[in-house]
């Protein structure tokens, strides 16, 4: 299917706006996750920023606020599987388009972080660093960063020996160094490479789980 052209709205349909972004696309392991977000204009929520800029604790009280106060929103995943089956960028915009479609209500159009956007059903419009700009997309953004990290923490206490508490995935010289003594655990993304060399070097027996 080809990919939806970014496009920069000359003029705004009337109606809802629904902000979108993710969170998990670097990580070596688990799902990536999308959120989309309709906030509600007659409930304003103060301290909405690009997750990344935020402490853990503001985001966790900022996901109560968001789930609370906004008219709807909606997180959606894509699985290891799915990376691995369709590469990352595909994944990516999959879970955004499940995030999107699983909104209670129908947005007017769509404004996603970056610069590609998923296929939707309604007009949509990358935006660089949107989660920094737009209310919207900074709520889909911490809602998206804690699903994932409330994950990882699960996925810590399942297999402790590879940090994912501390790390979130990401190839930390602690994870690598786990991988490479413990092999990789089934939520591991294949086709990323440094989980690739670890089975490649070490063969199907060093997977110990």
């Amino acid at each position: 299917m080809p990919e939806p052209l970014q496009r920069s709205f000359d003029w705004h349909p009337p109606g809802l706006l629904a902000g979108v972004d993710e969170a998990g696309r670097g990580p070596l392991a688990g799902p990536v996750v999308a959120a989309a977000v309709i906030l509600n204009d007659a409930r304003p929520i103060a301290g909405l920023m690009d997750s990344k800029v935020l402490s853990a604790t503001r985001r966790e009280w900022l996901y109560d606020e968001i789930c609370a106060h906004a008219l709807c929103c909606s997180i959606a995943q894509a699985s290891v599987e799915e990376i691995d089956r369709l590469n990352i960028l595909q994944a990516t915009l999959l879970a955004m388009r499940r995030a999107v479609l699983g909104l209670r209500l129908k947005p007017a159009r769509v404004l996603v972080d970056g610069n590609r956007l998923p296929v939707l059903p309604v007009p949509a419009e990358a935006l660089v660093k949107g989660d920094a700009l737009v209310p919207a997309i900074s709520a889909a953004s911490i809602l998206a960063k804690v699903t994932r990290d409330r994950w990882c923490q699960q996925l810590h206490e399942q297999y402790p020996g590879y940090g994912f508490a501390s790390h979130k995935g990401y190839g930390t010289a602690e994870h690598l160094s786990a991988l490479t003594q413990l092999g990789a655990c089934p939520e591991h993304r294949r086709s990323f490479a440094p989980v690739a060399r670890v089975l490649t070097g070490a063969g199907a027996s060093h997977c110990l789980f």
